[in-house]
């Protein structure tokens, strides 16, 4: 997900005309909207992203880290998020470590004889992790597309998503039009293993036998049974049995074809 991208999204969410955050920010109404679609010529300044900070409640330095990142070289940005992820890692390790007393009862006195504090890291937001797309997704019938044989996180291609944790999730480009409006032939849609699925959720369904996938709302029915339903009202749900399915993954981010 791109800057502009990540602006539009909060902005909905705040239920935010662009006239509204343009009266507020001090910039054109068009301008903006160069932004948020990613037609801009001349990037934001940084007056401006502390500005859209201020208005759309982003944590102050968000979109300044954000939209400096995007700026770097791609070799260089990819040095930036993997210094970033090991850090994370770090602390984590760290604050497991400061909370088991009995292990290491000392390492708080050595973290400030060296003047570190183990503090969680701030609210972030990076240009996103790299997520394989293992191939295409079924919005209609289920159909036989495979992974590719790669092995997890590995493809030819790649889509970023932003503040994702989880190192399993994996990308698809969607074929058919069973899932519009919301969900359109050539959106790339991006799923974690990861995240709790309930009734309602966008889910990319994996069946046992044949060895097929499908993209679907997923509702969970009566004697194990689950239905899945589709966005568009031209097609019918369909029932498949628990058993028959062996794995269902909650689509988490969408990047729209253009």
């Amino acid at each position: 997900m791109s800057l502009g991208e990540i602006i539009r999204k909060k902005r909905e969410e705040m239920d935010l005309t662009l006239d509204e955050v343009s009266a507020k920010v001090g910039f054109s109404k068009p301008y903006l909207s160069t932004i948020e679609t990613g037609k801009v010529n001349n990037p934001p300044s940084d007056e401006l992203l502390r500005k859209l900070e201020k208005v759309l409640v982003f944590h102050p330095g968000l979109l300044l880290d954000l939209a400096h990142t995007e700026r770097m070289p791609p070799d260089m940005r990819e040095k930036v998020e993997s210094t970033a992820a090991i850090n994370k890692k770090l602390w984590q390790v760290v604050k497991d470590l400061i909370s088991d007393n009995s292990k290491v009862s000392q390492l708080s006195a050595m973290l400030a004889a060296n003047k570190l504090e183990a503090q969680e890291p701030g609210q972030t937001i990076s240009a996103g992790r790299l997520v394989a797309i293992i191939n295409k997704v079924s919005a209609g019938y289920p159909t036989d597309f495979d992974d590719l044989d790669y092995p997890v996180g590995v493809a030819d291609d790649y889509v970023r998503c932003p503040d994702l944790h989880d190192a399993n999730a994996f990308a698809v480009r969607v074929v058919g039009d069973s899932m519009e409006p919301k969900f359109k032939e050539g959106d790339i849609v991006v799923f974690s293993p990861a995240a709790d699925v309930v009734n309602g959720d966008d889910c990319f369904v994996r069946f046992a036998e044949p060895h097929q996938t499908a993209f679907k709302r997923v509702f969970f029915e009566e004697n194990k049974t689950i239905r899945l339903q589709p966005r568009n009202e031209k097609y019918a749900p369909t029932m498949a049995e628990g058993k028959k399915i062996n794995g269902i993954y909650k689509a988490i981010a969408k990047v729209e074809r253009l």
